[in-house]
């Protein structure tokens, strides 16, 4: 994935007001590629437009070399909310993409199987949405992001609403997805920790309208383990994101 010069102005009561301004980000194939920023710098702005599912005010977004006109199928995405059809099983939340994508649904449906066990959820196959707990309801929404076995996965700050103990399990289980089947990642995080933690790269978007302050290249070994967050080399790349915050006002030194 290639973002060249994006930038994204929406149109208020008040006025113009710029979301994004001349951002450019490349992501290799295979990479997982994690965004923080404070709230409100565009982030999930960027997120959509990547998706194709809108527009840039200007630039362009290229994806396995073809530019980006609108919502594309090789790409699974994961927003903040699980967004399942609570009328529909686990089981066919999952298939979603995959029925309408018109693949072959004994194949998905194999595929939904194995992602369900993957995460945890084998068994849970034929409950309702409303019998879930919020993290087995992004785990579905994980699995259904991933099916039809897209070659790019976007997540829109995906576990921010969970407590801190379901959060730290759904980044040790995304990890292992991504190490099995290697899809280019991009994340969006409020969470500095979760970033470092998760990526080979972070990049780290400043104040509105959004730029790239800094990329930032993660070299810890892999698998991570929670304990991870104890050494001192996490923690120096924790502290080297934080200082750009406060850089630029966004933290008080001593806070």
């Amino acid at each position: 994935m290639e973002l060249v010069d994006v930038s994204k102005q929406y149109a208020t009561a008040d006025g113009p007001l710029r979301a994004l301004e001349r951002v450019s980000l490349s992501i290799a194939e295979g990479e997982f590629v994690s965004i923080v920023g404070p709230s409100g710098c565009g982030k999930s702005t960027l997120m959509l437009i990547a998706a194709g599912l809108v527009p840039p005010s200007a630039g362009s977004v290229h994806v396995g070399g073809r530019e980006v006109h609108g919502p594309y199928g090789n790409v699974g995405v994961v927003f903040q909310d699980a967004t399942l059809y609570e009328w529909r099983r686990v089981l066919d939340n999952v298939l979603l993409p995959a029925q309408i994508q018109g693949l072959d649904l004994e194949r998905a449906r194999t595929r939904a199987r194995e992602l369900l066990e993957l995460v945890g959820l084998g068994g849970f196959e034929s409950k309702y949405p409303f019998q879930l707990s919020g993290g087995m309801r992004q785990r579905v929404a994980l699995c259904r992001a991933l099916v039809h076995d897209p070659a790019l996965l976007l997540m829109d700050e995906p576990f921010g609403a969970l407590d801190a103990l379901t959060r730290d399990q759904m980044n040790l289980e995304l990890q292992a997805l991504w190490q099995a089947h290697r899809k280019t990642v991009l994340f969006i995080t409020h969470s500095i920790s979760e970033a470092v933690l998760l990526s080979d790269r972070v990049i780290v978007m400043s104040p509105r309208p959004g730029r790239i302050g800094a990329s930032i290249d993660i070299r810890l070994p892999r698998p991570r383990t929670l304990d991870f967050e104890d050494t001192p080399e996490f923690g120096r790349y924790a502290r080297e994101i934080r200082s750009l915050f406060q850089s630029w006002g966004l933290l008080k030194a001593g806070a």
